[in-house]
């Protein structure tokens, strides 16, 4: 047996397999969420270049 067979088990992956699941999940709907957002933020950031060529 070798050093690293504890974690190389089934069950071991098993366990890694669903936690690099929900992580992924979570980044997936944080995306999602972003998504929808988004565009909100992008229009007030559009206004902002015209103060600067009026003062020039």
């Amino acid at each position: 047996m070798g050093k690293f067979d504890r974690r190389n088990s089934q069950k071991m992956k098993r366990r890694k397999g669903q936690v690099k699941k929900k992580a992924r999940l979570k980044r997936q709907a944080q995306a999602r969420s972003q998504a929808t957002s988004a565009p909100a933020r992008k229009a007030k950031k559009a206004a902002a270049p015209k103060a600067e060529a009026k003062t020039e």
